[in-house]
């Protein structure tokens, strides 16, 4: 109780310092969980998503790039196959399903992938689960100029039922390059959480035949993803494909591929783990530089303690005390900075690549990071406290001059 009393007294006395100390606390732990669980969870669900497919046929060129392009929508095509390219990896008896892709266009920077109706009746995403379009709207009509919007997709760009448009030509949104033709919208998907959700999808030809467009593209796709009856069978076809062949490429496995792709980029997730540290030792440094500053006023209030009767230990722990409340108080903040930055990224990452990430899972950060706070914070204070520990009691009880 006496602990509890001094530290009270003390936070309301030097209440600015504490509550700037407090806040750079918030600020770093915030920082610290939600690096943390951003890196933990992007690489969970980037590796853990693959549309339902286990591969991705393409033009010759990188099975990173062809991946991203055809299962997450956000590069570009390395080039186009042809459509008996299609035919002869349908009629495979190891694939179970074959989906072409045909992209090219967009609509305000929304990405347009031509498909065939099979994406929605034969695909499973995520197991017993189906991409479904949100009644009353219904799935588009191949022979038709019609579209299926993704949920995230429509809206951002307030697209309703019965809404027709104009596709623009390439991939970034420019307002000169717009398209004659013009589609209604028949169907908004429902939410799904992949990337599918960020795609305006419209029949196969609809890419192929757009008008501007390179009449050799009519027999073209841009992708092909695979579902095999069996996952072991995907060594055969990469053999098949990329050591026999020369002219296409098999990328297989998608969970492995984009494995490799996160591991290219592990440097750029240890900087920010160490930006994130020393931002922390930062945090923790202020601690340290408040109660120490304070400690040329405090003495006469030490030496009245130690007049009464407090011990050395009792000084020394009230410090201690006083650090460790300040760094729990700035913890507790600290879960509403990393809500904060967490509503933030997952936003962008959602706005760009169609993947959700959860900000309210649990992460055992959430458990490591305040205690880490408190108990480097706690040793900050030791330097302080060793101070008032060696407090002389009669010169600073004498009176001043």
């Amino acid at each position: 109780m006496t602990l509890g009393l001094i530290v009270r007294r003390s936070l309301r006395q030097h209440a600015l310092s504490s509550v700037v100390t407090a806040i750079s606390i918030a600020l770093a732990g915030g920082l610290l969980m939600a690096v943390w669980v951003v890196r933990e969870q992007s690489q969970q669900a980037f590796t853990g998503m693959n549309a339902g497919f286990d591969a991705v046929l393409g033009a010759r060129g990188s099975k990173l790039q062809l991946v991203l392009n055809a299962v997450f929508h956000v590069d570009e095509s390395p080039g186009n196959l042809a459509w008996a390219d299609y035919l002869e990896l349908q009629a495979d008896p190891g694939v179970a399903v074959a989906v072409p892709l045909a992209t090219g266009d967009n609509y305000r920077g929304y990405r347009i992938v031509g498909v065939t109706p099979e994406l929605f009746s034969e695909v499973e995403y995520a197991p017993g689960r189906r991409y479904q379009v949100a009644p009353p709207g219904r799935l588009f009509d191949p022979t038709l100029r019609e579209a299926v919007v993704g949920s995230f997709a429509a809206a951002q760009l307030g697209l309703r039922l019965g809404q027709r448009f104009q596709p623009y030509h390439g991939l970034r949104f420019d307002e000169s390059h717009v398209h004659e033709e013009k589609y209604v919208v028949v169907g908004i998907m429902e939410p799904s959480n992949t990337p599918a959700d960020r795609v305006i999808w419209i029949p196969l030809k609809g890419v192929q035949l757009m008008s501007g467009h390179d009449p050799a593209a009519a027999e073209e796709l841009s992708a092909v993803l695979v579902k095999l009856k069996s996952p072991t069978l995907g060594r055969t076809m990469e053999v098949r494909y990329n050591r026999e062949g020369s002219r296409l490429t098999f990328a297989w496995p998608i969970a492995q591929i984009m494995a490799r792709f996160f591991e290219r980029i592990v440097w750029f997730e240890r900087v920010l783990t160490v930006v994130a540290y020393l931002v922390a030792a930062v945090a923790a440094g202020s601690v340290l530089a408040s109660i120490h500053n304070s400690m040329n006023e405090r003495r006469r209030d030490i030496a009245i303690l130690r007049a009464l009767g407090a011990h050395r230990r009792t000084v020394f722990g009230a410090i201690v005390l006083e650090a460790m409340s300040l760094a729990a108080v700035g913890m507790l903040a600290g879960f509403g900075v990393y809500g904060a930055i967490m509503a933030v990224v997952t936003q962008i990452i959602r706005a760009q690549t169609g993947v959700v990430i959860d900000p309210l899972a649990w992460h055992t950060v959430m458990f490591w990071a305040p205690l880490g706070m408190i108990l480097v914070s706690a040793l900050a204070g030791v330097v302080p406290a060793t101070k008032a520990y060696r407090t002389d009691v009669a010169t600073h009880l004498m009176p001043s001059t």
